[in-house]
């Protein structure tokens, strides 16, 4: 049985060209119409610095991971200072990339990725640190304690305003441990975190955060008004239904579930590969957006959900289509959101931009090529907010508010 919302996954996953195998290898279709040529791995991560420098981490040609900087706003890069991963081939496609964060005093910084092992559809969260500000950085080292082999991947990374580092990732170690038991009724994978309060030089234990997650989306996080953090993924709803989980990132026990964000209320057997995006709201709450299927239409839509995480009116879809691997960012009353979309013949950099805290948006384009390209990014430097899309010419970066 083919259902419409299963035909339309294939079609936005092949647009995404994020299948399971690609995140296990350096990128064969980085971009979102790379049909059938080689690309390169095109996916990193940003953050700006508490210096004002941007940041950008990711692969180089040669496939090493290498970091730059930006001392004006993306108009000059740094050549490229490649990281020691002492062998690893870091995964860097589509929503598996790597990922950059500061401290926020500026002191330490980290550097994480998922390194592909042997079984398909398996990983390690890999991370590198530095405590003089990026200059030096340590040799790689595994961020849980679990080492299976087995699917540890898609994580995210954030220091809260306490500056305590958090790292989450996706875990199939309760899905893998219920076959084993002879029960095949566990749905998803599951969300697993870990804490470290000097940097990353050790880590607290293992704890997982929820049963149940999507197997292969990204997990979006935002600041809580306590100095903490908050978390939004897909989630399989039983007995398959793949909207999105709200939870605080301190959450000590899974007795109490998460919050549901959203309700698509999307049936389907399988991952979209199509991870939502967080941004803290001024006057409290969060703006979020999301790929799904509801009402038998498929689009990206954005909403504001409570500062519980619950939604708040009915979502709006993004005034294109085509829409794809949107992010969302504020500052203030500001809101942005960013995402690229194929055309048939190109891809474009869009973004749907709001003065009044997302009650009114304006359509602004940004970009076009006609090659292969990453996801497009958004970080912020204080009150301003910036855009990031790579391609094969480079890392293009626009500012958008102020």
């Amino acid at each position: 049985m083919v259902k419409r919302g299963l035909a339309v996954f294939l079609f936005a996953a092949w647009l995404a060209s994020a299948l399971p195998a690609q995140a296990q290898a350096p990128s064969k279709h980085a971009g979102g119409h790379g049909r059938g040529r080689p690309a390169a791995s095109l996916a990193i991560g940003a953050a700006f610095a508490p210096s004002g420098e941007l940041w950008i981490v990711g692969l180089d040609a040669e496939q090493r991971l290498v970091v730059q900087t930006s001392a004006d706003d993306g108009k000059r890069w740094s050549p490229p200072r490649p990281l020691d991963t002492h062998g690893d081939t870091p995964a860097a496609d589509a929503e598996a990339r790597p990922k950059i964060a500061f401290h926020p005093q500026g002191r330490f910084v980290v550097v994480t990725y998922t390194q592909p092992l042997g079984r398909p559809y398996t990983g390690t969260i890999r991370m590198l640190r530095s405590d003089d500000g990026g200059r030096t950085f340590s040799a790689p080292f595994t961020v849980h304690r679990d080492r299976q082999t087995i699917t540890h991947r898609f994580d995210a990374v954030a220091f809260d305003a306490k500056g305590t580092l958090h790292t989450l990732w996706v875990d199939k170690r309760d899905a893998e441990a219920s076959l084993a038991g002879g029960r095949s009724d566990y749905r998803g994978a599951a969300i697993y975190r870990n804490e470290s309060t000097d940097g990353g030089l050790t880590f607290g234990r293992d704890l997982k955060l929820s049963d149940h997650s999507c197997e292969c989306c990204r997990i979006a996080l935002a600041p809580s008004p306590d100095g903490g953090l908050v978390a939004l993924w897909r989630h399989v709803y039983a007995p398959n239904q793949r909207d999105h989980a709200f939870a605080p990132v301190d959450t000590t026990s899974v007795d109490r579930d998460p919050v549901r964000a959203t309700f698509d209320r999307w049936a389907l057997d399988a991952c979209p590969h199509h991870g939502p995006a967080l941004a803290a709201a001024r006057g409290g709450g969060y703006h979020a957006v999301w790929f799904g299927e509801r009402d038998g239409v498929a689009a990206v839509r954005y909403a504001r959900l409570s500062a519980a995480g619950r939604p708040q009116g009915e979502p709006i879809a993004l005034p294109d289509s085509a829409a794809e691997h949107a992010d969302v960012l504020s500052a203030g009353p500001r809101v942005a959101v960013v995402w690229r979309s194929f055309d048939g013949q190109g891809t474009r950099w869009r973004a749907w931009l709001s003065q009044d805290g997302g009650l009114n948006f304006a359509l602004r384009e940004l970009g076009r090529t006609d090659g292969e390209n990453d996801h497009p990014r958004l970080v912020r430097r204080n009150q301003e907010v910036f855009t990031l899309w790579r391609t094969t010419k480079g890392v293009q970066v626009e500012r958008l508010f102020p």
